[in-house]
C-alpha cells in the first residue's frame, strides 16, 4: 500500500485498483483499520471509477464504508445501491428557536418537552403516523411539494414569498420517471405511509441544543439568523420502511444482474450496474421516491417539535428550518463542466459561497453543512470552502463508529455512559429514556472523537465552523 502526502490532512493511498483519497488529521487517520482500505481495493473495482475518497468518519459498511464518496461519469458510469446504503435519503435538519439556553434551565421543563415531543412523534418501531391525511402517493411522487397545504405555512423570508420550507431544503422535490412506482407491492406502501413523521431507531435522533458561535464565521452566523446561546433542534431520520424495501430488494436484483452478466468482486455485499440499463435506471428514479420520502419525513417531525413547544412554552414559539439535507444518496451534478453521478454513503456536501449548485436562500454564503456528534457530545453547523472542490464538495456526516452495537455493549458500562452525559450535574443532558440500557449502543464512547473529526475537516480546508451545537436534550428511537 503506497501513500502519496498531499498536505493538509490530505493523503492519497494507492492502491492495486485505484486510489481512495483520505482525508484525516494524523490522530483520526491511525484509527483507520486495514479492512476499511480492503473495502475500498474492492470497490475501486467497479469500472470506470472518476474519484473515490474517505471522509475522516469513515468506517466499515456493509459493501461500502460510510463516509465514503464515489463518482462516475453519467455517460458511461455506474450506480450501486450499496455505495448509497440501505437508509436511502438519512440526512439532517436543523430548526432555529428564539429561545436562549438560560430559558431551558429547569430540569422539569425539559422533562415536559420530552414527553410533548414524544406525543407528536413516534419513537418505537410499532409507533404509527398521526398524519393520516397526506397521500404517501403525492409524497413519494412530489416530496415536499406533495404535502397538504397546511402543512408548508412556515412563514417564508419576505411578504409574499414562498414558505421556508420549500427554499431552505437542499431540494424540495427530488424529480423521477414515476411509471417506476408501478414496481412498489402494496404491502410496502401501506407500511411505509404508517410512518410518515416517525423517528425511527439506531443513530436516528431528535437533539435540543444551545449554540456557540465560532468567531471566525461570526458575520455567516448573523446572516443565517444564529446567536450565541441560541436554541436549536437538529433531527436525524431517513426514509424509513420505504427506503430500506428498495435497499434490500435491490441488492438482491442488482445481485441476480451481475451473476447473469458473470461479473464478480470479492466484496460479497457490493452491487452494482451500468447506469444506463434497466437495473440501474429502476433503481435511480425509486432511489429519488425515498429521498422524497426523506425530506418529508425530516418535514413532519420538524413540524410536530414545533407543536410540542408550543404546547409547553405558549403559541409564540415559532421554529423556522435553518437547513435540511442528506448524506445517504447518489445524485448527478456538475463537475468539471461534465454531469457525473456522485454517491455520498455516509457523507454531506458542502458547498461554498457563489456555488451554483446552492440554493437560493444560500448563494451569498453557502449553505449549512450539518454535522452531528454523538449522543452526549456537541454536533456542529458548517460551512463549505473553495478547496472542497477536490473531494466533490463532501465532508463528514457525524463522528463515525469506532465500536460495533455488540462491541460497544459489552466494553462501556452503564456507569460510564451516565458520566458522559454527565447525570446528576447541573448541565446534565436529558434523555427520553428511563433505562440507558435500551441505547447503550449509541453512547458517545461507541463513536470516534468529533472534534477530531472536525479539525480533519478544517484542516483539510473542505468546510469551517460556524457553530458548535451542545446537547441539552437526546431522544433517540428504540
Amino acid at each position: 500500500m503506497k501513500m502519496i502526502e498531499h498536505g493538509n490532512c490530505h493523503r492519497e493511498v494507492q492502491l492495486g485498483a485505484g486510489s481512495v483519497h483520505v482525508f484525516a488529521n494524523d490522530e483520526v487517520f491511525a484509527t483507520f483499520g486495514q479492512r476499511v482500505f480492503e473495502m475500498a481495493e474492492h470497490n475501486l473495482r467497479i469500472p470506470r471509477n472518476v474519484y473515490f475518497s474517505y471522509t475522516p468518519d469513515a468506517h466499515v459498511g456493509v459493501g461500502t464504508c460510510i463516509g465514503t464518496t464515489a463518482v462516475w461519469n453519467m455517460r458511461d458510469g455506474f450506480v450501486s445501491p450499496s455505495i448509497v446504503g440501505s437508509d436511502i435519503g438519512c440526512g439532517m435538519r436543523v430548526h432555529l428557536t428564539p429561545l436562549h439556553r438560560d430559558e431551558l434551565k429547569d430540569k422539569q421543563l425539559k422533562r415536559e418537552l420530552i414527553q410533548a415531543i414524544e406525543t407528536y412523534v413516534p419513537t418505537t418501531e410499532r409507533g404509527q403516523t398521526s398524519y393520516t391525511d397526506i397521500p404517501l402517493e403525492e409524497v413519494v411522487k412530489y416530496g415536499l411539494n406533495g404535502l397538504p397545504a397546511a402543512y408548508l405555512a412556515e412563514p417564508a423570508d419576505e411578504p409574499g414569498g414562498v414558505s421556508r420550507s420549500l427554499t431552505h431544503v437542499e431540494k424540495h422535490t427530488f424529480a423521477f420517471d414515476h411509471t417506476a412506482l408501478a414496481h412498489i407491492p402494496a404491502k410496502s406502501w401501506q407500511r411505509a405511509w404508517g410512518q410518515l413523521g416517525t423517528l425511527g431507531g439506531g443513530n436516528h435522533f431528535i437533539e435540543i441544543q444551545s449554540l456557540e458561535i465560532a468567531d471566525d464565521n461570526r458575520e455567516i452566523a448573523q446572516e443565517w439568523g444564529l446567536f450565541d446561546g441560541q436554541v436549536v433542534i437538529m433531527i436525524h431520520s431517513g426514509s424509513r420502511a420505504w427506503g430500506a424495501m428498495l435497499g434490500r430488494d435491490y441488492t438482491k436484483s442488482f445481485k441476480e444482474a451481475m451473476f447473469k452478466w458473470g461479473i464478480e468482486n470479492p466484496e460479497p455485499s457490493l452491487v452494482y450496474a451500468p447506469i444506463d440499463t434497466e437495473e440501474g435506471q429502476r433503481y435511480l428514479n425509486l432511489m429519488y421516491s425515498a429521498l422524497n420520502y426523506a425530506v418529508v419525513n425530516r418535514h413532519l417531525i420538524g413540524y410536530a417539535v414545533e407543536r410540542a413547544f408550543q404546547d409547553v412554552l405558549g403559541k409564540a414559539v415559532s421554529t423556522p428550518v435553518l437547513y435540511d439535507l442528506m448524506h445517504n444518496y447518489a445524485l448527478e451534478e456538475y463537475h468539471r463542466n461534465t454531469p457525473m453521478l456522485v454517491h455520498r454513503k455516509g457523507a454531506t456536501k458542502a458547498l461554498p459561497a457563489g456555488h451554483f449548485q446552492n440554493p437560493k436562500a444560500y448563494k451569498k454564503t453557502g449553505h449549512p453543512a450539518l454535522i452531528p456528534g454523538s449522543m452526549g457530545t456537541s454536533s456542529y453547523i458548517m460551512v463549505g470552502a473553495a478547496g472542497g472542490a477536490k473531494n466533490f464538495y463532501s465532508i463528514c456526516h457525524g463522528a463515525g463508529r469506532i465500536r460495533s452495537r455488540k462491541a460497544t455493549k459489552e466494553a462501556v458500562t452503564i456507569n460510564e455512559f451516565e458520566q458522559a452525559l454527565r447525570i446528576g450535574q447541573e448541565d446534565e443532558i436529558l434523555v427520553n429514556h428511563r433505562s440507558l440500557e435500551a441505547i447503550l449502543d449509541e453512547c458517545p464512547q461507541a463513536y470516534k472523537d468529533v472534534d477530531q473529526i472536525i479539525d480533519s475537516v478544517v484542516g483539510a480546508k473542505l468546510a469551517t465552523v460556524v457553530a458548535k451545537c451542545k446537547p441539552l436534550i437526546a431522544i433517540k428511537g428504540v
